[in-house]
């Protein structure tokens, strides 16, 4: 859809930053997503050009707005919505190489820790 303005939830959507309306508006209210570093709310327009933080929960994504949609298509069309700055590209890549390479002390454990399990994880975190 061309447009000059989409609502900001309706955008996240579209793009796919969030997989229901309902969550990306929520996001919107707890101040997850902000234009030009400013808080919105999710009836705020989103406009050509506008600089858009996000915080989905498992990412920090910081996008310039390339194009506007109200409707949700393919991921190939999604991507064409936005660009993603060399900041955030450089600040994702980073917290996903300290991902790959923090072993969670509680991962090789299944299910619910013995006793045991606990002292152990207690000895790992001091």
């Amino acid at each position: 859809m061309t447009t000059e303005s989409v609502r900001i939830d309706k955008w996240l959507w579209a793009a796919r930053f969030f997989k229901t309306r309902t969550l990306a508006s929520d996001a919107v209210d707890n101040g997850k997503v902000r234009i030009e570093g400013e808080r919105i709310k999710p009836a705020r327009n989103v406009r050509y050009g506008d600089l858009v933080q996000i915080d989905n929960g498992s990412s920090v994504w910081e996008v310039l707005v390339r194009g506007l949609s109200d409707v949700r298509g393919s991921a190939e069309m999604a991507q064409k919505l936005y660009a993603e700055t060399e900041e955030s590209i450089v600040k994702r890549q980073q917290e996903a190489d300290k991902r790959k390479f923090f072993k969670e002390p509680g991962m090789t454990i299944k299910g619910r820790p013995t006793k045991r399990d606990r002292r152990l994880l207690d000895k790992t975190n001091q």
